[in-house]
């Protein structure tokens, strides 16, 4: 594993998601997020992650595939009601499946 890939990755997409988030709240009510949440949390987390590949010269479609799969432990937080929590899990394994796919060859990607 890579530990510079994983902090450069870990900075990046915690600093995207926040500030989206906060641009996000600040366009739409809560009630938007309660009706469209299941869509635009996903495709925000998705462009975060557009984003993350750019900025740390990622290949971008393994890098939203893992991010798709970090997501995924993301939504088993959100239905427990902790959803920030698994915000920040999710952005811990997105950044080690990014450090960890770069240098070495994972049989999923």
């Amino acid at each position: 594993m890579r530990f510079e890939v994983f902090w450069r990755v870990a900075v990046v997409q915690l600093v995207a998601v926040a500030v989206l988030s906060l641009l996000l709240a600040g366009v739409f009510s809560h009630g938007f997020f309660e009706s469209w949440g299941w869509l635009a949390g996903p495709a925000a987390w998705l462009l975060c992650a557009w984003l993350t590949a750019r900025v740390v010269g990622l290949e971008v479609q393994s890098t939203l595939l893992r991010a798709m799969l970090a997501g995924i432990v993301s939504v088993l937080f959100v239905l427990v009601g902790l959803h920030w929590l698994g915000a920040l899990v999710a952005v811990g394994l997105f950044a080690y499946l990014c450090a960890r796919g770069t240098g070495e060859q994972a049989a999923w990607t």
